[in-house]
């Protein structure tokens, strides 16, 4: 409908589980609360749900009143049911791949040529039963460039300080689909305006209050661009491992804390590239002639260095970064840093790089 490639699909079945299990023989049932199968197939893992689990656990824990559509039979009302545990509209939509029928029964089709992201339940409550999905909201809206609805961006906001109930493990991947998948920058920027940048990037947070950076900002940055140029090598389906944008991470905090020559920035940035070589990197980078932005205060004016001062620079540099890193994983390091910036809400929480 958008005409996008999307990042995976979701497989829902009339059969049990247990029967996907004794079909699939690479197949395992996780979850406890939302129990599905993770089914493994050419090397993905393709996320199958059942009809049968999704109506038990409707008549056990659904306690809001929705209207049945007129004129819907036993398929339509199981296939209803399970839409309304969904958590956002444009997530309800189910596509019959044989009758080649897309069910829409919760609106997901109008809020998508809105390009509208809002939940299906009340926003509030719907946080609250499971605070990941304001994660989910901010990775939809970021990726799709969705708006939220006026009652979901009021409680992705509000309800922002319940995500610490995740677990380190959980953050680090809705992180990752952020990040990784050619949605950075936008996500960032949401990130930063609803005030959940501060709990899952607080040195970046940081950065950001330093330089006068507004909720609502649309001026760049350098952090702001790498991603943005990270963004235009990936997409959902063709990602970059994680390790890449924590190294990005990384990159910007060594320059933030000490600003460089740009072409200091250029031959370490060509050097990693291919492989090392110094010498190749430093014939490349003198012969660039395009300026940099004088715009960023990472970068300083331009110097004249012989051979041997630019290697000794650009080794400082790289020794920067792996100490960059290793700050971004110290809590007592986080701490001092917010600490400096009282507009900006204190967090030291910071899982990203200890998981690597």
């Amino acid at each position: 409908m958008l005409n996008r490639i999307p990042k995976d699909f979701d497989i829902i079945t009339s059969a049990e589980l247990k029967e996907v299990v004794r079909v699939f023989s690479q197949c395992e049932i996780v979850g406890k609360r939302f129990p599905i199968c993770h089914v493994h197939f050419e090397n993905t893992i393709v996320e199958v749900s059942s009809f049968s689990t999704s109506g038990r656990r409707f008549s056990r824990d659904f306690k809001y009143e929705f209207e049945r559509p007129i004129g819907c039979d036993e398929k339509d009302f199981i296939r209803w049911r399970n839409c309304l545990q969904r958590d956002f509209t444009i997530n309800g939509l189910m596509f019959d791949p044989y009758a080649k029928i897309i069910y829409d029964y919760i609106g997901g089709i109008e809020d998508i040529r809105k390009a509208k992201v809002q939940t299906v339940i009340p926003a509030s409550t719907s946080f609250q039963e499971d605070c990941a999905r304001i994660l989910r909201a901010i990775r939809i809206a970021a990726r799709l460039g969705f708006r939220f609805s006026r009652e979901t961006a009021h409680f992705v906001k509000h309800l922002s300080p319940s995500i610490l109930k995740l677990d380190r493990g959980r953050l680090l991947m809705e992180m990752n689909y952020m990040l990784a998948y050619g949605s950075a920058e936008a996500s960032l920027r949401l990130l930063w305006k609803f005030g959940l940048l501060e709990v899952l990037l607080p040195i970046q947070a940081a950065y950001l209050v330093k330089h006068g950076f507004r909720r609502r900002d649309k001026r760049s940055n350098l952090l702001l661009s790498l991603f943005s140029n990270l963004d235009k090598l990936l997409a959902p389906d063709r990602p970059c491992h994680s390790s890449l944008w924590i190294a990005i991470l990384a990159f910007h905090k060594a320059l933030s804390d000490q600003p460089r020559d740009p072409l200091v920035v250029a031959v370490f940035s060509l050097a990693v590239y291919n492989g090392g070589d110094m010498l190749e990197a430093v014939k490349i980078a003198r012969r660039i002639n395009k300026s940099h932005d004088e715009s960023f205060c990472e970068l300083l004016e331009p110097r004249d260095l012989d051979f041997e001062a630019l290697k000794h620079e650009v080794m400082d540099f790289a020794e920067s970064s792996k100490g960059a890193l290793s700050k971004m994983t110290d809590e007592y390091f986080v701490s001092q840093a917010m600490a400096g910036y009282s507009r900006a809400p204190f967090s030291d929480l910071y899982h990203s790089a200890s998981k690597l």
